[in-house]
Formats: structure tokens, C-alpha cells, sequence
């Protein structure tokens, strides 16, 4: 089993940068892609961005292209959100989601964290 715990969320005006965190535990070596998701109220949940750690590969959400970069830590099984320009309409909870065998942008994650409120003021 994997274990994920987000954390950098908060309450920020549009235009600002917020940086998420989101660390692994457990059974991490299995892991093969990380990423971020996120639900704003009465919608699905979205994906965001994604990172392989094998090939490095990453993928993004075409409405956060150019504003947010994931980036990955394997030494500290981590990966990190960075969000710029950030927007009213990116205010969701922000997941961290981690699977074993395919990339989080084309699947449902094996593994998701508890979540971390993003909100974006106008």
C-alpha cells in the first residue's frame, strides 16, 4: 500500500503562486506515475498534471499549461505543484493520486491523498 498526504493549500488572490506538496509513503518503489487532480464544488474531479518517474515524462491539463509545473523528488518520493497566475476558476481541492502500473493522466489512480483546499479570491 501507498500512503499520500498533500499539503500548500490556502487562500490566495488571483494573479499569486501557491506550491503544493505531496508526499508518498509505504510501497513507493511500485510506483510508476504521480500527479495532481482536482474537483471544484459541483463538478468532477479533473486532472491536472501528471509525472512518470521512470522516463521523467510530464503531462499537464491544457487549461494549466504555461501556469503550473509538476516536478518529482524521488529521493524524497515527493512531487510538488508549482502554481502560477493562478485563477478564481482553479479554486477546487487539489489531489495528489499515484498508480503502480500507468500514468495518472489516463487512468483512476491506485492510490489518492486526503485533499488540499485551494481558493483562488478575485
Amino acid at each position: 500500500q501507498v500512503q499520500l498526504v498533500e499539503s500548500g493549500g490556502g487562500l490566495v488572490q488571483a494573479g499569486a503562486s501557491l506550491r503544493l506538496s505531496c508526499a508518498a509513503s509505504g510501497r513507493t518503489r511500485s510506483l510508476y506515475s504521480m500527479g495532481w487532480f482536482r474537483q471544484a464544488p459541483g463538478k468532477e474531479r479533473e486532472f491536472v498534471a501528471a509525472i512518470n518517474w521512470g522516463d521523467r515524462f510530464l503531462y499537464y491539463a491544457n487549461s494549466v499549461k504555461g501556469r503550473f509545473t509538476i516536478s518529482g523528488d524521488n529521493a524524497k518520493n515527493t512531487v510538488y505543484l508549482q502554481m502560477n497566475s493562478l485563477k478564481p476558476e482553479d479554486t477546487a481541492v487539489y489531489y495528489c493520486g499515484a498508480d503502480d502500473t500507468s500514468v495518472v493522466a489516463t487512468t483512476t489512480p491506485d492510490y489518492w491523498g486526503q485533499g488540499t483546499q485551494v481558493i483562488v479570491s478575485a
